[in-house]
């Protein structure tokens, strides 16, 4: 039954995750957040990887407008299915003047760019950003070729058209495919680009097998100047150059475990399946700097910086519940614990599904949380302020704190491990990277580089060049194997 408009249910709209490659909406069932929550929610597909944003000077010539040039055509998708909702909420029950946009992962990241983005003024009005950081890429880095400076990345339509080149035949190596693309105009490249086939793009994507990895990464949220300003998003949150509405934003106490467990040395693995661990202590330890420094730039600095403008309107949260079961004695609550994801169960109330009666040790209790949770997103989506709750009967969320001693964020986990409680324990990128060189726990300069490794990988904490001129890893390049993998 559509309610009436004067008891129109606020509209939440879900941008899922999966590296901005990768993902669907179909997998979300939002139901129970729905009908036990009283939200109308709304999940999006928006296009992904090199079809979701790409930029090419070549493509940029010939537009016909800002939003053609600019390459974000994920992020216009995103806005898209916003003005969809502005303009058909009403139609299905909803409330266009309280829309809630919420995203994990990648979708956590779009969530971020939408808070920055000029053309997305206006069409919602409160944002939850769950495992995500403030990130985007310059044009120099989506443009350029790898080795040029400013250097592109890896992933770079530069890079794209010298791949694609050398497939078609026209170029035996990557130099020889660079003469052949400086000797077409503008119109020829365009023209060769646009007459790729999908299958064609993709291929260069996915030499190195399927999946957010690959032999190349495409650049992801672009710093055009229209969709998106051209500087970066945490430095917009600083300025106070963005939607000021309320926001949540939080991170899961081990956020690197899911990634780790299928990539890290020190897990063992049977057909690609983590079974155990081969050193538990290098593993636990490069997962937490991992997770510390997502929680930095996914939460701590966004949450401070506009906490400076616009007040007590955002809030921050750390997901620590880690009580999975041991399916064949696989040691999940370690290899896995509060992984990355792993509070989308909570939050779309998956805690009853047959798949979480496998893996989740104790349901009841993960159930409880799940529906705390839910309260406290819904009623941010109702009144623009998570408090205690739907039913007022949780513990209050304050808002992220001003001063340094001041609560900052709400801890997620079960009543056996201490329950909802606030924490005001709060990291800066900065503090995360000096850790490391102080910490005892890391033996000796093979395993402080191996952290460091994990910086520039997976975050601009560090930059290649800035971890080669570290002493301590000299003799410790990027690209070079740690030794217990060269035991392996």
């Amino acid at each position: 039954a559509v309610p009436s408009p004067d008891r129109a249910l606020p509209v939440m709209l879900f941008i899922h995750g999966g590296g901005n490659s990768i993902g669907s909406a179909e997998v979300y069932d939002a139901a129970r957040l729905a009908a036990e929550n009283q939200v109308v929610v709304v999940t999006v597909h928006y296009r992904l990887g090199v079809f979701g944003w790409f930029s090419h000077p070549a493509l940029r010539a010939g537009a016909a407008s800002p939003e053609a040039a600019s390459g974000n055509w994920g992020t216009l998708d995103l806005i898209a299915s916003l003005e969809w909702v502005r303009d058909n909420a009403a139609a299905f029950g909803g409330d266009p003047t309280r829309v809630t946009i919420f995203g994990e992962s990648a979708g956590g990241v779009n969530v971020f760019s939408l808070l920055v983005s000029p053309p997305a003024r206006g069409l919602f009005h409160r944002a939850i950003a769950q495992s995500g950081f403030a990130t985007a890429a310059t044009l120099a880095a989506a443009e350029q070729p790898s080795d040029a400076q400013p250097a592109g990345e890896a992933g770079s339509s530069a890079e794209v058209l010298f791949a694609l080149l050398q497939r078609d035949g026209r170029a035996a190596d990557r130099e020889t495919a660079r003469q052949v693309a400086e000797g077409m105009d503008a119109d020829e490249i365009a023209a060769y680009l646009r007459g790729k086939s999908s299958d064609e793009l993709l291929a260069v994507f996915q030499q190195d097998g399927v999946g957010m990895g690959g032999m190349y990464r495409a650049p992801f949220v672009l710093r055009d100047g229209h969709v998106i300003p051209d500087a970066d998003p945490l430095a917009l949150f600083e300025r106070g150059t963005y939607h000021r509405v309320p926001v949540i934003v939080g991170t899961n106490r081990d956020e690197h475990k899911l990634f780790q467990a299928f990539m890290s040395p020190y897990v063992r693995r049977v057909f690609g399946i983590p079974v155990g661990f081969r050193d538990l202590r290098r593993y636990e330890l490069v997962s937490e700097y991992g997770a510390r420094l997502w929680k930095a730039a996914g939460a701590d600095e966004p949450a401070t910086a506009m906490r400076a403008h616009q007040g007590a309107s955002v809030w921050g949260y750390r997901f620590d519940w880690d009580e999975l079961a041991e399916p064949f004695w696989i040691d999940l609550p370690r290899l896995i614990g509060a992984g990355h994801a792993m509070e989308l169960f909570f939050v779309f109330g998956g805690t009853r599904s047959d798949f979480a009666g496998y893996v989740m040790e104790d349901t009841e209790s993960a159930e409880r949380l799940s529906r705390q949770m839910r309260s406290y997103w819904a009623e941010l989506a109702h009144t623009g302020d998570p408090g205690r709750g739907q039913g007022g009967d949780l513990p209050h969320w304050t808002a992220w704190g001003a001063t340094q001693e001041a609560p900052k964020f709400m801890v997620f986990d079960s009543e056996r491990d201490g329950g909802l409680r606030m924490s005001n324990e709060t990291l800066t990128r900065e503090a995360v990277v000096a850790a490391v060189a102080q910490d005892e726990r890391l033996r000796n300069a093979e395993e402080r580089c191996e952290v460091y490794r994990v910086f520039v990988q997976w975050s601009d904490a560090l930059t290649p060049e800035e971890y080669a001129d570290l002493d301590d890893c000299a003799d410790h390049p990027l690209l070079a194997r740690t030794a217990f993998e060269e035991q392996r």
